[in-house]
């Protein structure tokens, strides 16, 4: 028998891990405040689609509103919200979960703590998704765009505890998210963490306020000069923190922290060059740009500006592009190529 697995958050990285976990037998319930997305979930079940196949999986899905019918409490639960809800998103669903339970943190950023601070840190896992591309669209639909990373032998779910030890928790959730793709427990859960805030940092913003996917900003040699620098100085900072960081796009930390080597600098930007995929995808805060929802970017470039304060490491290139990020969510500038043009102008005054 599966288990009973609440989902706070049904975005796209929620919606279709729930998806694939119903579809495995687990009983899962949606959280959410998009009302046309929880009636299309209602109605016809979660659709998910793409380079896994399509299939449409049973769900349930509630409004918040809705949460006092939830009888039977779940055997733990995933927080999926974006990083400015999860304090509150965090306190909601506490409630609806067993005594014993647990609670996961299927986010990007560093919401561990938050999360922790509230139910506890040995009751807090983080899950790591590296490289899984998938958008919300519309209503009840879910899709993946990119490769499968077992395929390649690559590991996408990444989870541990804070504290460093791998336990029949971790284990047991990184077991049922195999199902999905490539998964393994983690003893590194904070270097695994730095290391997607290093791909966060060199991607999402860039894709955010230009409007660029992935492939027009493989193509585009200030675009990609600008990622080779932002990833850069989110290596400097992770390893000036004293954390373990794992590889970054299958390079090491110490690569990309050595970007302003001549010859690394040149590798780093073929890799760039080189990323042309199937799908022209637009980057997680690029969709929510599109949707006229609020930018994590104080979560992903901010974290690396202030970390990098406190242990006196520049970050002109991060700090450029919150700033720009800033004009872009309060629509005192526009998302579009001519972007790069405000940045650059940022870091070079």
């Amino acid at each position: 028998m599966g288990d009973r697995i609440g989902i706070i958050g049904a975005g796209a990285l929620g919606s279709y891990v729930g998806a694939f976990l119903a579809k495995d037998g687990h009983d899962i319930t949606f959280l959410d405040m998009w009302p046309e997305h929880v009636e299309a979930m209602k109605r016809d079940g979660l659709r998910a689609s793409g380079s896994q196949g399509d299939f449409y999986a049973p769900v349930t899905a509630l409004h918040l509103t809705e949460a006092q019918t939830i009888v039977e409490p779940f055997d733990f639960a995933f927080i999926s919200m974006k990083s400015y809800d999860t304090e509150w998103a965090t306190h909601f669903i506490k409630r609806y979960v067993k005594p014993d339970g647990y609670f996961i943190s299927l986010q990007n950023c560093w919401n561990d703590p938050v999360i922790g601070d509230i139910v506890g840190a040995d009751n807090e896992l983080g899950c790591v998704a590296s490289h899984i591309e998938v958008a919300l669209w519309e209503p009840g639909h879910v899709e993946r765009g990119g490769a499968v990373g077992r395929d390649s032998g690559h590991h996408v779910f990444r989870v541990g505890e804070q504290s460093g030890k791998i336990t029949a928790k971790s284990q047991h959730i990184a077991d049922i998210l195999d199902v999905i793709d490539g998964s393994y427990a983690s003893d590194n859960l904070w270097g695994e963490r730095w290391a997607k805030l290093c791909q966060n940092s060199m991607g999402n913003a860039i894709s955010a306020m230009t409007g660029l996917g992935t492939n027009e900003l493989a193509a585009d040699q200030r675009c990609r000069s600008i990622s080779v620098h932002l990833a850069k100085e989110a290596a400097r900072v992770g390893l000036a923190l004293g954390l373990d960081v794992v590889d970054v796009n299958s390079k090491p930390a110490q690569m990309w922290a050595d970007a302003d080597k001549g010859d690394v600098f040149e590798e780093l930007d073929d890799y760039f060059a080189g990323r042309k995929t199937r799908v022209n995808w637009l980057a997680s805060m690029a969709q929510d740009v599109h949707k006229g929802r609020r930018s994590e970017v104080d979560f992903m470039n901010g974290l690396v500006s202030r970390k990098g304060l406190e242990v006196s490491v520049p970050t002109p290139y991060n700090d450029a592009m919150v700033s720009a990020m800033h004009r872009i969510d309060d629509r005192s500038l526009a998302q579009g190529p001519g972007m790069i043009d405000v940045v650059l102008a940022e870091v070079h005054s």
